[in-house]
C-alpha cells in the first residue's frame, strides 16, 4: 500500500526517525482539505515514546478539523535544520514522514496530559503552563495520529 523509497541508501533508521518527531517542535499536518485539495498546516506536535503516536492540540474548529472529520487519513512530515560542512551552502537535511489515521481523544485527562508534555518542549515555566491548561484546556481538541507507515531519509540540498 505504502511506496518503498526511490533511494533507500539515504533512509534513516527508525531510532533516526523517532529522534527527529521527539525532538523537533513543528511539522506540516497533510490532509484532504476542500474540493479535494490538499492542506497542509504547520503545526507543533508531540510524540509519545509509550505508544507510539503523535499528538496535535489546536481549537474546536476550523479548516483542520472539518478536514480531519471528512476524513482520518493524514501524512505528517518532520525536517531538521540540516548542516553544512565548512565552506559549503549546502546542507544534508534530515526528514522524517509519517502516514496514519487522525482520531480524537476524549477523555479530557489524557488531553490535559498530553497538552502539558507538548508545552514542555517550548518551556519549562510550570505557572505559564498550568494557567494555559486552566483557561484553553476545556476549548482544547486533541488529534492522535497513530502511525500506518513512516520513513525518513537524509538528503544533501544540492
Amino acid at each position: 500500500m505504502f511506496r518503498e523509497m526511490r533511494r533507500p541508501g539515504q533512509a534513516l533508521s527508525r531510532e533516526e526517525c523517532i529522534r527527529l518527531l521527539t525532538e523537533e517542535t513543528r511539522g506540516v499536518l497533510s490532509l484532504l482539505g476542500d474540493e479535494g485539495y490538499p492542506y497542509g498546516v504547520p503545526l507543533n506536535h508531540y510524540y509519545d515514546p509509550a505508544d507510539g503516536a503523535l499528538y496535535f492540540h489546536g481549537g474546536l474548529e476550523g479548516h483542520r478539523v472539518d478536514a480531519f472529520r471528512r476524513c482520518g487519513k493524514a501524512s505528517f512530515c518532520v525536517y531538521d535544520r540540516g548542516v553544512s560542512r565548512e565552506g559549503e551552502w549546502a546542507k544534508t537535511v534530515n526528514s522524517v514522514i509519517v502516514f496514519g489515521r487522525l482520531t480524537e481523544v476524549g477523555d479530557r485527562g489524557e488531553v490535559l496530559r498530553i497538552s502539558r508534555l507538548l508545552s514542555l518542549k517550548f518551556t519549562r515555566d510550570e505557572a505559564y503552563i498550568r494557567r494555559e491548561l486552566e483557561q484553553a484546556g476545556p476549548r482544547t481538541l486533541l488529534l492522535r495520529l497513530t502511525p500506518e507507515h513512516m520513513t525518513g531519509k537524509r538528503v544533501l540540498e544540492a
